[in-house]
């Protein structure tokens, strides 16, 4: 079977794995670094040098990251026409919520950034477990292929 990418699928395949592990490594780690922020208060030194992490993290591995997977998922997915399968709308879905998780993160680290720390520590914890359980349904549904016509 031959889509329109042709030869150049593996490599756009390949591309989008590596896009996911980063990005997925980012939203571990960006929780990680607002937990360890809170022991800091708000405008001290060490409060500025987690901002500038935050923020560096966010510009250099997470927003290229979602944008590397969304565009070369989208690319491998419409070249053989998988935009059909179950497990690709399952997935899907899953990807557009750890998107959301994204702008969320990011969000919050624009609050902390701002002195603000709407949540509480044990918050922040659980919720950094969200890409985990995120990627763990991701895989299985790339791997496994269930729901396929």
């Amino acid at each position: 079977m031959t889509g329109w990418l042709g030869g150049a699928y593996d490599w756009v395949k390949a591309f989008h794995v590596i896009a996911v592990i980063f990005w997925v490594a980012g939203l571990f780690m960006l929780p990680r670094f607002l937990v360890y922020q809170m022991a800091s208060a708000p405008g001290s030194p060490e409060d500025r040098l987690w901002n500038e992490r935050n923020a560096r993290i966010t510009r250099i591995i997470l927003n290229p990251g979602l944008i590397l997977v969304w565009v070369l998922g989208l690319m491998a997915a419409t070249s053989y026409g998988f935009a059909g399968s179950g497990w690709l709308h399952i997935k899907i879905v899953v990807v557009f919520a750890l998107s959301g998780y994204h702008g969320w993160l990011v969000g919050t680290a624009k609050k902390f950034a701002a002195g603000q720390r709407p949540y509480a520590e044990k918050t922040l914890r659980l919720l950094n477990e969200v890409p985990a359980l995120a990627t763990i349904v991701i895989v299985i549904l790339a791997v496994v292929k269930p729901f396929t016509e």
